[in-house]
């Protein structure tokens, strides 16, 4: 580890730190201001699209309308974004004529981009049309993020709103929700910041693929398109999908150190700044910045260990005659090195954001156990647009139920008591996303395993006599092979990744597991449809149920929840719940491996 490194984590913290209150105050003024800011420039907008749509932004809905508007939506959108890929071939702005998506990859595409997951089990530039990535994955790149604000933005009121029976029974209105995210904030701030990284380097055209020839005089094909866009609204909306395969590590997507900083702050920007918006609903300042200094302290926590953890030498590589005095630069850029790959992959997996600047495959086993914690703990370190504030508030709902059977009074949090249906609520959030990921990771190394043994007892090839490659005989069976690349506990860790980025709608992979197979492809595609909408809805519920609450005065009772001590039983509770949850998988996994790697073991 060095200064230079420490440097770069600092700097990137009080760049967040920085954006958070001007960004916070300005969506406060746009989601819940009695005037929007820059009305002459976006209000005509605005005001085309609720024309156009048939939307009254003055009538506000129950979480119940709330609720169907956003699953409505999201499915219409999702089959669109399905039928443009099983017909790019027929469209325009393809320039390489790629063919049709297969259906199991278009199923799990779709279900990846509506749910804000950005899975990809392709490679963008060698599958996807410019028109597809255009229409149909940036598309969602904006809708899926402002979804996710609008449901923060519902749970924040459900807590700050003044109840009972005079008070409001409504939590907003979805539409008005969307259009004010997508008008005020993710296309404008999208449009700066993609003329920024077009000025980097990172490319914007809509010209076909270049053949080049390279230095050793063989020919090389450059994938082009409009990637300046597509990147911007990728971090900003905290998406992670890449197009290209290499993701934000490929120097069309990410060319410069000021490209990659910029990218790791508008990652959290948006997370950061809703913290600041809630104080301001609160009407108590202070109560934001408790939620930022929880997530930061979780932050802080996770990017220590590891650029600790990268900055060692990679066990698998100690008998090798290989320098690595720097740490283990397997799988990373030099032009971005050991700590800003650490940062960049401890931001991507606080967030749910998939993109990645180095391959978590190629991390050391503790290296690798960050990014993998980080998602299991809620991703609600900043977490996603939307997603990191309403799974904090769950917990903060929890941690105060908590503490109120600690001192012996009914919880409060910002005056609205929490009783037993709120608690069943948060319970159901809380336990459906662990048993969505350990059911489905045993389900799938169950899987493997029969794949593995049916692969075994496959006849030999027969070989021919006219020089044609040999014939291997494989019974028509749905487990095929195995998509496992590695044995032993990292390949168990690559599956328990695979379904906790599914469930958590993060995006990024351990790597070594081949998941384009129609297994894969549709159970993902299941998993992160449930990880998102089966979330959401509780929490939709919960703000249904809070927002009728008569808000209470604070008494002598009454935990404070907005001190140091608030804060640090907050962050104990995540904690706690994550290890008891996941701790078990976790010790087959990379904690074992961790113990083999220093005991000499390799699997």
């Amino acid at each position: 580890m060095t200064l230079n490194g420490w440097s770069q984590i600092v700097l990137f913290s009080l760049a967040v730190l920085a954006i958070t209150k001007p960004l916070g105050a300005y969506m406060y003024r746009v989601f819940e201001g009695h005037q929007q800011p820059w009305p002459r420039v976006f209000g005509g907008f605005e005001r085309l699209l609720y024309r156009l749509c048939g939307v009254r932004p003055d009538r506000e809905q129950t979480w119940l309308e709330y609720s169907y508007a956003l699953l409505a939506f999201s499915a219409l959108t999702m089959v669109g974004t399905y039928a443009i890929e099983r017909l790019q071939h027929l469209a325009p702005l393809n320039p390489q004529s790629l063919p049709a998506v297969p259906a199991e990859l278009a199923f799990n595409t779709a279900a990846s981009f509506t749910t804000n997951t950005n899975w990809q089990s392709y490679s963008g530039e060698a599958v996807m049309s410019y028109f597809t990535q255009m229409a149909g994955l940036a598309w969602h790149n904006f809708t899926s993020a402002a979804a996710g604000i609008a449901v923060a933005l519902v749970i924040c009121r459900g807590l700050t709103r003044r109840g009972g029976p005079a008070g409001p029974a409504t939590v907003g209105n979805f539409w008005v929700d969307m259009v004010r995210s997508l008008v005020y904030l993710l296309l404008p701030i999208s449009a700066v910041f993609a003329l920024v990284l077009a000025a980097q380097g990172v490319i914007a055209n809509l010209g076909p693929y270049l053949t080049v020839t390279t230095l050793e005089g063989a020919t090389q094909t450059l994938a082009m398109g409009p990637v300046a866009s597509q990147e911007a609204i990728k971090e900003l909306g905290t998406n992670g999908g890449g197009f290209f395969n290499a993701n934000s590590a490929h120097p069309f997507e990410n060319p410069t150190p000021l490209t990659n900083f910029l990218e790791l702050v508008s990652i959290f920007a948006i997370p950061a700044g809703l913290t600041y918006t809630l104080g301001r609903m609160a009407g108590n300042q202070r109560q934001g910045w408790a939620l930022f200094g929880t997530m930061a302290i979780l932050f802080g926590l996770g990017a220590s260990v590891a650029y600790w953890a990268e900055s060692q030498p990679n066990p698998a590589l100690v008998d090798l005659p290989i320098d690595q005095t720097v740490g283990n630069l397997e799988g990373k850029e030099v032009r971005f090195g050991i700590s800003a790959s650490a940062l960049f992959a401890t931001v991507t997996t606080d967030a749910s954001c998939g993109a990645v600047n180095a391959m978590h495959d190629s991390f050391t086993p503790i290296g690798g156990l960050v990014p993998l914690v980080n998602i299991q703990l809620g991703e609600i370190i900043f977490g996603g647009v939307g997603a990191g504030m309403y799974g904090m508030l769950v917990f903060v709902v929890l941690t105060v139920f908590i503490a109120g059977l600690m001192v012996g009074r009914t919880p409060e949090y910002l005056g609205k008591k929490i009783e037993v249906h709120e608690m069943k609520l948060v319970m159901l959030y809380v336990l459906i996303f662990p048993l969505i990921i350990l059911t489905q990771s045993a389900w799938s190394a169950i899987y493997e395993k029969q794949a593995s043994e049916f692969a075994a007892a496959q006849p030999p090839p027969v070989a021919t006599t006219d020089g044609t490659p040999p014939v291997v005989a494989v019974a028509d069976n749905w487990y095929g092979g195995s998509s496992l690349n590695n044995s032993g506990p990292h390949g168990l860790s690559e599956m328990l990744y695979a379904f906790t980025s599914g469930t958590g709608n993060n995006g990024s992979a351990f790597a070594g597991l081949n998941a384009n197979t129609p297994w894969w492809n549709l159970v993902l595609g299941v998993t992160m449809l449930a990880g998102r909408f089966l979330m959401i809805v509780p929490v939709l519920a919960l703000a249904g149920s809070l927002v009728a609450k008569k808000t209470v005065p604070a008494g002598l009772g009454t935990f404070p929840t907005d001190s140091f001590l608030f804060v640090g039983l907050l962050t104990s509770i995540i904690l706690i719940v994550g290890a008891l949850t996941f701790f078990p998988a976790l010790a087959l996994g990379p904690i074992v491996e961790a113990f083999s790697a220093h005991a000499g073991k390799l699997f």
